[in-house]
């Protein structure tokens, strides 16, 4: 069973192992290689520390007391007409993968930013990740592509998206997926 909670600075070193490990198994053999092997923990480290400082929602999923996933949104960056807000990451240990939890992060993400005032979700995936699956079977729509710079090579990238935040999930609890 696992816990879903607010993630606070203290937690910035078990989100930079969780975003280090999961990038390594999730990407390998989509982005270069020798860019997830110079992913170093410690420095991810330091920018959680600044980014839980910031005006973002993240939580993060433990199992037995130890982080194995977490997810962040707040605020469109980049803008994509008809939405209001970003989910900027979400990631799970592989072993976390496919037992509930992500669904459970995606929820507690989006029922904060429905508190926070925004209606609306996007989320940029690489298009060659498996988790496109994810996304479509919580309700996201695919509503625009576009290329990312990921270790000096450009990748595919596709946003799904939620018009509307009470809809995430929806169809899983339903059983229609």
């Amino acid at each position: 069973m696992s816990e879903i909670r607010v993630a606070t600075v203290q937690d910035a070193g078990a989100i930079a192992r969780v975003h280090v490990e999961s990038w390594q198994t999730t990407y390998a053999g989509i982005v270069p290689e020798a860019y997830l092997s110079s992913l170093d923990v410690v420095q991810r480290e330091a920018s959680w520390q600044e980014w839980l400082g910031l005006d973002v929602d993240v939580f993060v999923a433990e199992v037995g007391g130890e982080v194995v996933g977490f997810v962040g949104g707040g605020a469109i960056r980049e803008p994509v007409e008809g939405f209001d807000a970003e989910l900027y990451a979400i990631y799970l240990l592989r072993e976390a993968q496919r037992c509930g939890i992500g669904m459970a992060l995606l929820k507690k993400v989006a029922g904060s930013l429905k508190e926070r005032g925004f209606g609306s979700v996007v989320a940029w995936v690489l298009e060659d990740n498996f988790s496109g699956g994810f996304y479509s079977r919580s309700g996201g729509v695919r509503v625009a592509s576009k290329e990312m710079e990921v270790g000096g090579v450009m990748l595919p990238v596709a946003a799904y998206g939620w018009k509307d935040l009470q809809t995430i999930g929806v169809a899983v609890a339903r059983g229609s997926v």
